[in-house]
């Protein structure tokens, strides 16, 4: 299929790939064919964009990003400081390339399926079929619609009815190469009554300039609980820009957890529906910035039943000139009767040059609800400062210890010792080191 562009810099990305990934599934082959003709006819936003004001993607225009074919030589010792030792299976993948010599399988429970997306398309695509590419559509979105043209690597991970996978899934994403584009795709399905937990990891090993567009795709079905851990740690001259788009039916439960520390700009999109009665959702996010960092988050939720909750609360920590970007809707539609749903964002600017955008809404079209929401943007409590300086802390260690603080809380609701440990540690030298 011959690419034409209309957009210059859309056309450049698509250069390398004139001829897209073909599959025997004829609804695949439709659905990326469908998103290339919507890339084609997109441009790439721009701050007159209400979606993106406060986000300048100038940066990214200006360098020229292709795919990989093959992973680089990246060895065992390189990814050791990522390792969660609580996963029950890890999968790796380099520049968005599968790795299977950095891959460790484990024992599964019977009727869950963890592999690569290549494999499950081969093997059982009609499964596939009712979510890929089809929860996390694209719409008038860009990078979304590039990356189900792209489509090719990446995992699934499938829990059958009533089955409980206790220990969680580790999807590494490691970036080593100059000026790599990655189109990494995953989709979690949790069937009626299953449970099941997934860390999305995103490293970096040297400081060099590449772009990360990642599309996460999860459906929760009726009774059935996923966790979320997505953790940000780019390279800080990567950009870096995913999407996750959840359903959840009748008393299913999605709880998500966001972690931004990386890239020199990055924007998370997370988008839940509430299809079923009685849905619960819990979102954390925390963005730990500094120098020319950006960090955008917009989340929507969409309540579309009676009975759903949902509690979110977004912290950023910003230093230096760092620009953080928190964008929240909370959407409650005609007939989702007792819908209880709060938002929280809260903000800590650790210089006069760092600032944030914050913008909670609650879209509201039913009468018997209870919703919230609510913004804070402020500097170190000053009470709290002179408190500890009183106890014998010098100014820098008090203005660390309560960074910290701040932070730790969002981190440790995170479910897994291991990771929690690696998260308070960076947290802790990027205090020390002042952001």
């Amino acid at each position: 299929m011959t690419v034409q562009a209309t957009h210059p810099y859309v056309a450049s990305l698509l250069a390398g790939s004139t001829v897209l990934p073909q599959s025997n599934a004829s609804w695949l082959n439709t659905r990326r064919a469908v998103a290339l003709e919507r890339a084609n006819s997109l441009s790439v936003p721009t701050t007159r964009d209400e979606e993106w004001r406060f986000t300048d993607l100038t940066p990214l225009t200006r360098v020229q990003f292709q795919p990989v074919s093959e992973a680089a030589a990246v060895n065992e010792p390189d990814i050791a400081a990522f390792a969660v030792p609580e996963a029950a299976v890890r999968l790796t993948f380099v520049d968005g390339v599968y790795a299977p010599a950095l891959s460790q399988s484990g024992r599964l429970p019977a009727g869950c399926t963890v592999e690569l997306l290549a494999d499950a398309l081969k093997n059982r695509p009609a499964q596939l079929e009712p979510h890929l590419a089809k929860l996390a559509h694209g719409g008038q979105e860009l990078f979304t619609a590039l990356n189900t043209a792209f489509l090719q690597h990446g995992a699934v991970i499938h829990v059958a009815k009533n089955t409980v996978l206790k220990q969680p899934v580790h999807l590494l994403f490691v970036a080593t190469r100059e000026n790599a584009a990655a189109y990494p795709r995953c989709l979690v399905v949790a069937e009626t009554g299953a449970e099941c937990a997934v860390i999305e990891d995103y490293v970096a090993l040297s400081d060099k300039t590449y772009l990360t567009n990642a599309v996460t795709e999860i459906a929760v079905a009726a009774n059935a609980s996923v966790r979320h851990i997505k953790l940000q740690r780019e390279s800080a001259a990567a950009f870096h820009i995913s999407t996750c788009a959840v359903t959840l039916a009748k008393d299913a439960r999605y709880f998500g957890h966001a972690v931004t520390f990386g890239a020199r700009l990055s924007r998370n999109n997370l988008g839940i529906i509430q299809q079923g009665e009685g849905a619960h959702a819990q979102i954390d996010g925390i963005a730990l910035i500094g120098g020319r960092q950006l960090a955008d988050t917009h989340t929507l939720m969409d309540h579309t039943q009676p009975n759903g909750t949902c509690e979110q609360v977004h912290k950023t920590i910003v230093g230096g000139g760092a620009h953080a970007v928190f964008n929240g809707k909370v959407f409650v539609r005609e007939g989702a009767q007792l819908t209880d749903s709060s938002q929280q964002s809260r903000n800590l600017l650790l210089s006069d040059k760092a600032h944030v955008d914050t913008k909670p809404q609650l879209e509201i079209f039913a009468d018997d609800v209870k919703c919230a929401h609510g913004a804070t943007v402020g500097q170190l409590d000053a009470e709290s400062l002179f408190y500890l300086k009183s106890r014998g802390l010098s100014d820098a260690q008090a203005r660390n210890l309560l960074t910290y603080a701040f932070g730790a809380e969002i981190i440790d609701r995170i479910p897994v010792p291991s990771l929690v440990a690696q998260l308070e540690k960076f947290v802790m030298a990027r205090t020390e080191g002042g952001i």
